[in-house]
């Protein structure tokens, strides 16, 4: 047939793919140009170079073949020479193209084939792009679908306008689909792939715990009340923490709804997935004690640098506090961010009774004072010679049964084991190597110098390359559990911001920074409101 023989027809073609396809109508209009372009060049030669335009109003087709303006032909078909090119257009320069028409193409069984498979392939790519934008944009969000097959445990569901993938590692466990099954999920990841955009859902994503609270409980969805944390073991257990921003509404009570109402709809979603929810405070201690119910805690001790908590709990209550297989004290721990140690009453009071007889024994090697004296250092809660040795005299002599005499003689022990204890770190340093000039970086004990000393640095060059996470160590996150990496200075009682400030001290002692480089501290302007700030 001829090209030209039905304008309308190509037009009604256009407009049928385009709305089944749900693309945009000139994307099937510049794939039929293409298709005809290749079409007409197996027509009239490879050589050739033709465009194809098609009139999005009208259907008409014009086919033109192009011309390179050139000096010297060289390739005939495709160039034209300035002196030729000038009588067709006035115009016409170096480098321009100009177009010489030509007459409609009859298409063959082979031509239109081809032409067919061009059309395919570019309604299809630009089909992918359409549904790679849309939900790119919709990542976050739950979509309902229908399973349309089930491939080695992974759930392929059919969104209507789209397919997407559930790996089985994002099901809920013992949860089965078959076809046609409705499913709900979160979309959490989207790539363009080569075979197409692939659009990740999932179940088992703690988000999506998040979304279905957020369609059952209207003062989620508008921001009343948000949810700072989610824990999950996926089918057994979850653990969230909500907060409100209204002191009128209960976000416990809210999340729950009457008689259960708004939670039993999550957990029925969820498999029948059993949640706790505690109300959130920026007050970790609180924080523990809420998710670690329905176990009482009789004490929580917190270490905000390692962001680690100890939680002792009543002897009987230890298998509640740490749960099922350790479920609750792993998703409490994941709830709030920082690992969670349990004891039992007994064996915090074992460990105390352990460490006062360590303490007591440090004394009386350390002081040679004999055992009742050393106990009774310990019992008042000195756990180092250098607390004894800097403490104001009054506080040792406040001590039952001693006087200041004897609190002086036990100071000055402390002071004279310092001393030689210095006096015999110094010497290691020395032979390790480690320069003297380290003693000027403030904050460094000769004990500090030693450990660094080990580990290979030696001098103040050394030190100022290093960072904070170098010295007191870091921790890394990952699936729940935290990771504890030591640093050289680890066994020293040596916050991040003070690691911080000696490594400034040493930049600028190795020249490698100015003092307009030195972070400055912030000085009151009025000294009188700062004291009499502080007295209030």
């Amino acid at each position: 047939m001829a090209v030209s023989a039905n304008r309308l027809e190509l037009l009604q073609i256009a407009d049928a793919v385009a709305r089944e396809k749900s693309i945009d109508r000139m994307i099937v209009i510049e794939a039929m140009e293409e298709a005809i372009q290749r079409a007409a060049k197996a027509r009239y030669g490879a050589e050739t170079e033709v465009k194809a335009e098609i009139n999005p109003k009208t259907g008409e087709l014009r086919l033109w073949r192009l011309l390179e303006v050139v000096e010297r032909i060289e390739e005939y078909g495709r160039q034209i020479s300035l002196k030729e090119a000038l009588t067709k257009n006035d115009a016409a320069k170096l480098g321009d193209y100009v177009t010489e028409p030509l007459p409609p193409i009859e298409f063959g069984r082979i031509a239109a084939q081809s032409a067919k498979q061009v059309i395919v392939q570019k309604v299809r790519d630009a089909e992918r792009d359409r549904m790679y934008e849309e939900y790119v944009d919709r990542m976050g969000e739950i979509v309902n679908g229908s399973v349309k097959r089930v491939e080695y445990g992974n759930v392929i569901v059919d969104l209507g306008r789209g397919e997407a993938i559930i790996r089985r590692d994002e099901l809920i466990p013992r949860e089965q689909f078959r076809y046609g099954d409705r499913v709900r999920a979160y979309i959490y990841d989207v790539r363009r792939e080569q075979r197409g955009p692939q659009i990740f859902l999932s179940r088992t994503h703690p988000q999506f715990m998040a979304k279905l609270f957020a369609q059952e409980v209207p003062e989620i969805y508008d921001g009343i009340i948000t949810i700072r944390s989610i824990a999950r073991d996926p089918g057994s257990r979850a653990k969230i923490a909500v907060t409100s921003s209204d002191s009128s509404i209960d976000p416990v009570g809210a999340c729950v709804g009457m008689r259960g109402s708004r939670v039993q709809a999550v957990v029925g979603e969820l498999q029948g997935e059993k949640i706790d929810i505690i109300p959130w405070t920026n007050n970790i201690a609180d924080l523990v004690v809420s998710a670690l119910q329905p176990a009482d805690v009789a004490k929580v001790v917190l270490d905000e640098q390692a962001e680690r908590v100890e939680v002792v709990v009543p002897d009987e209550q230890l298998s509640l506090a740490i749960g099922r297989r350790g479920q609750n004290v792993r998703l409490a721990s994941q709830l709030i961010g920082w690992d969670i140690d349990i004891l039992t009453e007994q064996e915090e009071s074992e460990r105390r009774q352990k460490e006062f007889t360590e303490r007591s024994t440090l004394f009386m090697n350390a002081l040679d004072v004999d055992e009742m004296v050393a106990q009774l250092l310990a019992s008042e809660g000195f756990s180092s010679i250098e607390e004894l040795a800097y403490v104001d005299l009054a506080e040792i002599a406040s001590i039952g049964g001693f006087d200041e005499e004897t609190a002086g003689e036990i100071q000055n022990r402390a002071t004279e084991f310092l001393d030689a204890q210095e006096r015999a770190l110094d010497e290691e340093r020395q032979s390790l190597g480690v320069e003297d000039a380290l003693y000027d970086i403030p904050g460094l004990s000769a004990a500090m110098l030693v450990a660094l000393g080990k580990d290979e640095i030696k001098t103040v060059e050394d030190f100022a390359g290093c960072v904070a996470d170098d010295l007191i160590g870091w921790s890394e996150r990952k699936d729940g559990e935290t990771k504890r990496y030591e640093g050289t200075l680890s066994d020293f009682p040596l916050s991040k911001e003070e690691a911080e400030d000696m490594i400034m001290a040493a930049r600028l002692k190795a020249g490698w920074i100015t003092e307009a480089d030195m972070p400055q501290a912030e000085v009151a302007e009025d000294e009188d409101a700062v004291v009499e700030g502080a007295a209030e």
